[in-house]
């Protein structure tokens, strides 16, 4: 069942940001986000927070500018994700375009997340040097890496550690460690991917290099803001909250894919999925850039994703984004199947209604069994496990959870109530990763079942839909559409949901799982659409959508995207 919930909007606030020149709507809409004054919209680079806010990132700069100096070989190992990737190529961009001709080499590593696991493990330490670096910069990853922090320095190498997870109670003992989340460290923004920190310290990197009076005609200063397109890509797609300072990147990103100003390789992916970035939006950030990066991670290698965003050649970034577009059409394939094979599984559960839900099955596979635990969760409005096969008779697991239950948590609880049963886990509140011999995931079901049941409440289990309320008949225009999609949207900063009241005056069902409506409202006609529809509506309809614009035949009309249908019973029937 879903509860839709209307989003209280303080009326003082909305008339004071309507005063300060905001148009109404958005005065509305950013008054319920908890936006109180104009200036937290100021978006310009000038606003961003300084780069000296940020604990040890001056002695990183001077860390790297060392290395530079001293023609080392500066070796980036990076995650396998959208965000480690971006990460890595701003950093391979701007390492290189600031080392210039002086020797220093800059290459990278991204471990295989099937063969090394997650994080600078002694193995891939090993791996690394036998690239013989001098230091190694980990992106988005390394703040939980102690054993592999001290096989580095065993072998000496420097280790400078980028990261943005929450760390441990004990921290690795690397050269530097540059992470807002780190203990001590005062930045005010705490939300910032692991893109996000890696482009901080490049700023801080540049300032340093210039304080020595590194860069004359033969070199000249980079220009940092070039990465804002890479920077916007990471921080939207790994989901980080949309704090000020985010959206400024973000922001500062969508506008520079806007005017054309991308990396070959952004471009080739917009290209390829046949998106213009002239019309560039967080949505597409997040559902179709990211995706196809992320596809290389799960089903290949995530040196496709960065090589796609580090080359300057044209027509191998083309090629390269057909490889991921393909990837990513694999993956939807495998997806797919999987999760059809879930659903069966979940009808011939003991007990289907409990909280908590696990799912193994041995023919699934490890790069997607993230993202299935993700559709099944939404589905159900559960926590949900899904498992594959990995080696030596284990599994692994990856989960996502629901408001109300921390899922790291809940490991920790299985962890102590059948000491030994879980070989590693991790995460946080909402995505976690476990792994145990395949011969105890039955009894792993039974606890994470058992522990989801204690620790959730019916409310809990209750899925809510906050909305925007109604949207006036006078904003369903092209115009509306066009206003909303400049904006910033994200996580913690949700894009607009409007619900209303409609008369279905037409239906019908295109490819087997979408529904096509025509509504009415007034004397306002309406084209609607819901992917992947459950049950057909009645004559009267209570409605959650997103307004978006249908394009067809060169011909544009607004357009509700549904995302929740509820029947209304007209009285007297």
């Amino acid at each position: 069942m879903t509860h839709l919930k209307t989003r209280p909007v303080p009326p003082r606030i909305e008339w004071q940001l309507t005063q300060q020149g905001l148009h109404p709507l958005l005065a509305r809409l950013y008054a319920a986000r908890g936006i109180t004054t104009r200036s937290e919209l100021d978006y310009e680079l000038k606003s961003l927070l300084p780069p000296a806010l940020l604990t040890n990132n001056s002695a990183a700069a001077i860390l790297l500018a060392d290395a530079i100096e001293a023609q080392a070989r500066i070796l980036i190992v990076a995650d396998y994700d959208c965000d480690g990737a971006t990460a890595c190529a701003v950093g391979i961009r701007a390492l290189r375009a600031m080392a210039g001709n002086s020797g220093a080499t800059v290459d990278y590593l991204v471990p295989n997340r099937f063969t090394y696991g997650y994080g600078l493990t002694p193995e891939i330490v090993d791996l690394a040097a036998t690239l013989t670096p001098d230091l190694i910069v980990t992106v988005d990853n390394g703040i939980a890496s102690l054993e592999g922090v001290a096989r580095a320095n065993e072998l000496s190498i420097a280790t400078l550690i980028t990261d943005h997870h929450l760390p441990a109670d004990e921290l690795p003992a690397a050269d530097c460690i540059v992470n807002p989340n780190q203990p001590g460290c005062a930045f005010p923004s705490k939300c910032m991917a692991g893109v996000g920190v890696m482009f901080y310290v490049m700023l801080a990197l540049r300032a340093e290099l210039r304080e020595r009076g590194w860069f004359n005609d033969s070199l000249k200063e980079p220009n940092l803001g070039a990465l804002l397109d890479l920077v916007a890509l990471g921080t939207v797609a790994d989901v980080v909250q949309l704090d000020h300072n985010n959206r400024i990147l973000v922001n500062q990103g969508l506008k520079r894919m806007r005017e054309g100003k991308l990396t070959p390789g952004l471009r080739a992916i917009f290209r390829a999925a046949g998106r213009d970035p002239a019309k560039a939006t967080s949505l597409d950030l997040g559902f179709i850039v990211g995706p196809r990066l992320n596809a290389a991670g799960r089903l290949a290698d995530m040196s496709l994703g960065i090589e796609s965003l580090i080359t300057d050649d044209e027509a191998r970034a083309l090629n390269i984004a057909q490889q991921l577009d393909a990837l990513n059409r694999e993956r939807k394939d495998i997806e797919s199947g999987m999760q059809e094979q879930a659903l069966i599984h979940l009808e011939t559960l003991e007990t289907p209604d409990g909280a908590g839900v696990a799912l193994f099955d041995p023919d699934w596979h490890q790069g997607v069994i993230g993202i299935l635990a993700s559709r099944i969760k939404d589905k159900l409005h559960r926590p949900v496990f899904a498992f594959a096969r990995g080696e030596s008779g284990q599994v692994k697991g990856s989960g996502r959870s629901i408001p109300g239950l921390h899922l790291r948590d809940v490991l920790d609880l299985v962890s102590k109530r059948a000491p030994g049963l879980l070989l590693r886990f991790g995460g946080h509140a909402m995505a976690a990763g476990a792994s145990m011999m395949e011969a105890d995931f039955p009894r792993f079901r039974e606890l994470f079942r058992e522990i989801a049941d204690e620790l959730l409440s019916p409310a809990d289990l209750t899925r809510t839909l906050e909305t925007d309320g109604r949207l006036e008949s006078g904003y369903l225009s092209i115009n509306t559409v066009h206003l909303l999609e400049n904006e910033v949207w994200g996580q913690g900063f949700p894009a607009p949901i409007f619900a209303d009241e409609f008369v279905v005056e037409s239906q019908r069902i295109l490819k087997e799982k979408h529904l096509k409506l025509r509504l009415r409202k007034g004397d306002e006609r309406l084209e609607a659409i819901q992917f992947n529809f459950s049950t057909a509506p009645g004559g009267t309809i209570r409605a959650a959508y997103r307004l978006a614009i249908n394009d067809y035949n060169g011909v544009q009309t607004p357009q509700l995207m549904i995302e929740h249908i509820e029947r209304i019973e007209t009285i007297g029937k």
